[in-house]
């Protein structure tokens, strides 16, 4: 072989080698195309979620919101409800034109009775805590006395307590016994 054919073939070897080299670059970059697009595509699909997501959010957090305004404003739609039975006895009560003591008495008392089954359907208790030894969680003393019983005893109840489901709306106001001097 003469020297210009080992030039030629050792250029077309080169040029093959290059061909080739450059048909991989190309392949390759055809796949970082391929792979870039692809990302790109994932990254919009994320995208979409996350905004899908924070809208998600947002609308609970709204519904949330009203959800809870409307559980303010009507709490007492139970007990008004009921109250409103007791207020209609006293009503009628006061529509009867001749009536005795002993009539309104007796209405007095059943008025009451419905009253104390509106406490008892909406867990409202009465605090009555004579005898009782004092607790100042439920009771406010008015007045201490010297008394023949123990020390720190709830003698008279002046207005009785009441708790809302064991917390307390209002403290019996009682006189307590205290030691004799």
């Amino acid at each position: 072989m003469s020297k210009s054919q080992k030039k030629s073939t050792a250029k077309s070897s080169h040029d093959s080698k290059q061909d080739v080299k450059e048909e991989q670059d190309l392949a390759k970059n055809e796949d970082q195309e391929e792979s870039l697009d692809k990302l790109k595509e994932k990254i919009a699909e994320l995208e979409a979620a996350v905004l899908y997501a924070k809208a998600e959010t947002e609308n609970f957090r709204k519904r949330s919101v009203d959800e809870m305004d409307k559980a303010r404003k009507y709490a007492i739609e139970n007990f008004a409800t009921e109250i409103l039975l007791v207020k209609d006895s006293l009503d009628a009560a006061l529509m009867v034109d001749e009536s005795s003591i002993e009539n309104y008495k007796e209405g007095i008392e059943l008025t009451s009775k419905q009253l104390i089954s509106v406490f008892e359907k909406l867990n409202i208790k009465e605090v009555d805590p004579k005898g009782d030894v004092f607790d100042p969680n439920f009771h406010e003393a008015m007045t201490m006395v010297e008394s023949d019983q123990d020390a720190n005893t709830v003698i008279s109840v002046m207005q009785k307590g009441y708790t809302l489901n064991e917390r307390v709306l209002r403290p019996a106001l009682v006189t307590v016994a205290k030691e004799k001097s």
